[in-house]
């Protein structure tokens, strides 16, 4: 038979669920004065607090629970609730340190999976606030000019310490992003230089250095995907000589390629597999190999003929 406590208690919980707070806590602060001993009507109120973002009254309950449950000699798990729910009222509150600690403290009782998680959130938000706090747009240009200098004396390790401070200090700048892919070109580490030169063409998608760089690293054994990015920088910039330089590279080492090999080569190109992959295209293909006549009709339609083109400029479909 449920005492007067406990019913008080199961009151509370059912305006608890009905988010009937004010209502929740008289009925816990009744069960309370019923019976002082037991921690889940603390734990209960906690949790209602925290809802009303009362958050100062969660840890003061909260607290209360703990000194209640260890003179008590109360459930392991229960002190570790009540001392979980005081680290997410500090983080509520901005205090990240404290909520670490009660949230170590809750770990302590009872290693409880949802804890775990919710500390280790906790401690990601302190990595980005030291993060942030970290962020200092002048001493990133600072930086950046030092990896700049070691850069023009050939000692490309040392820049990249530099361009790393630099990016650390202010993380939305494109062009430390670009000048590090420049060294990691330089030590050949070019799995880190494509990183990089997406990141600077994520963060500034005007910015021509960043295709160049990642269409120079591409260039050496992807003259196809190399020109597609000349191609964009082109776009950027019509007039650029370095973008035509690299795209006429590239169109001759295409054109020295084994028409097999070049074939292979564009079956890595997005557009070209949207093509071949496009089901009208299939149909036209089909047809144009069985009927000659069909091929003249086809190639009269411009979009038609401009994949066309591009697949026999690939190497995909051969002519004559």
């Amino acid at each position: 038979m449920a005492t007067p406590a406990l019913k008080a208690k199961e009151l509370g919980n059912k305006a608890y669920k009905a988010k009937q707070f004010d209502a929740a806590i008289k009925h816990y602060d009744e069960a309370i004065a019923l019976d002082p001993t037991d921690i889940t009507f603390y734990n209960n109120k906690g949790a209602v607090n925290f809802e009303k973002g009362d958050y100062e009254g969660v840890i003061e309950v909260c607290l209360k629970a703990v000194d209640i449950g260890r003179d008590e000699g109360s459930d392991y798990k229960h002190i570790a609730k009540a001392l979980a729910r005081v680290g997410k009222a500090y983080m509520k509150l901005d205090d990240l340190d404290k909520s670490i600690y009660y949230y170590d403290k809750a770990i302590t009782e009872h290693r409880d999976p949802n804890i775990l998680n919710e500390r280790s959130q906790v401690l990601k938000m302190v990595k980005e606030k030291e993060k942030l706090a970290y962020i200092n747009p002048e001493k990133s240009q600072e930086e950046k000019a030092k990896g700049n200098d070691k850069f023009k004396q050939g000692k490309y390790a040392e820049a990249i310490e530099f361009y790393n401070e630099a990016i650390k200090r202010n993380p939305s700048d494109h062009v430390p992003f670009s000048n590090r892919a420049a060294c990691y070109t330089k030590l050949m580490e070019f799995g880190l230089a494509m990183q990089d030169c997406d990141k600077c063409i994520e963060l500034n998608p005007t910015f021509i250095k960043g295709y160049l760089r990642k269409a120079a690293v591409l260039k050496i054994d992807k003259p196809a995907e190399a020109k597609a990015v000349y191609e964009k920088a082109l776009e950027l910039d019509p007039t650029n000589a370095e973008a035509r330089q690299g795209l006429q590279h590239c169109a001759q080492s295409l054109r020295n390629l084994k028409p097999e090999d070049r074939a292979k080569l564009a079956m890595n190109d997005p557009e070209i597999q949207q093509i071949l992959q496009d089901p009208s295209m299939q149909v036209i293909l089909e047809q144009m190999q069985k009927d000659p006549a069909a091929a003249q009709e086809h190639l009269k339609n411009a979009a038609v003929r401009d994949k066309f083109m591009k697949l026999v400029e690939s190497g995909i479909v051969r002519v004559g």
